[in-house]
């Protein structure tokens, strides 16, 4: 009696160590699956498709701070597009002899935020109605300008333009022209705001800005 009592115990034992095994490896098959699952999702977040928009309204530390701030934007650069000279840097752009202007590559993901809403943010973003002038910014570098790139680009953007002038007395004289080539501008024109928000045209101009886009985004949740 002794003995079976053994071997039903060893047995049981036996039982219990290969239900453990097995839920050990169920548990770890399903890890598995989870981080392949995962690894997936991560792949698929990578590969989303983003897309450029180029614009012009002044100067770029003024416009590149908003635009940080809008859902959906990945992105933004400083640079310069518009004109002749390849690879122009910040002094010879201000001189008014490259034909640049100071413009923003804007990288967003069109499932977060569309074109349209990216240029009914330009008209807000600055004055499009005056020429080769932003305040007391003046000179050709300064216009307004959006760069298209495809049909699809220029159509949305005469679009927006037409239906933006309803809002302003004044004509708009924002230019539409194709994008040939965006340059970027030097390293510390990039996030320019954000690394100085203390510098004397960051308080005085670029933060009353930042702050009226702050309040406009928050009106505009749901």
């Amino acid at each position: 009696m002794l003995r079976l009592s053994e071997s039903r115990f060893y047995a049981r034992v036996f039982a219990m160590k290969r239900l453990t095994a097995w839920l050990l490896a169920f548990g770890l098959a399903l890890a598995g699956v989870a981080e392949a699952l995962a690894q997936t999702r991560t792949m698929n977040n990578s590969t989303n498709k983003t897309e450029t928009a180029v614009l012009g309204g002044g100067c770029f530390w003024c416009t590149e701070a908003l635009y940080e701030m809008l859902p959906g934007v990945k992105s933004v650069t400083s640079g310069f597009a518009g004109g002749t000279k390849e690879n122009p840097t910040y002094k010879e752009v201000c001189t008014g002899t490259t034909g640049h202007a100071e413009v923003i590559q804007v990288e967003y993901d069109p499932k977060v935020v569309s074109y349209e809403k990216i240029l009914d943010t330009f008209w807000d973003a600055h004055d499009p109605t005056t020429l080769n002038r932003q305040g007391h910014d003046s000179g050709t570098q300064y216009r307004s300008i959006i760069l298209y790139n495809g049909d699809a680009q220029k159509l949305a953007a005469q679009k927006s333009k037409a239906e933006a002038q309803k809002k302003f007395s004044s004509p708009i004289v924002t230019e539409i022209v194709p994008l040939k080539h965006f340059y970027k501008a030097e390293d510390y024109h990039q996030e320019y705001y954000r690394n100085n928000p203390d510098a004397g045209y960051c308080r005085m101009v670029i933060r009353p800005k930042v702050e009226k886009f702050e309040k406009k985004l928050k009106a505009e949740k749901p």
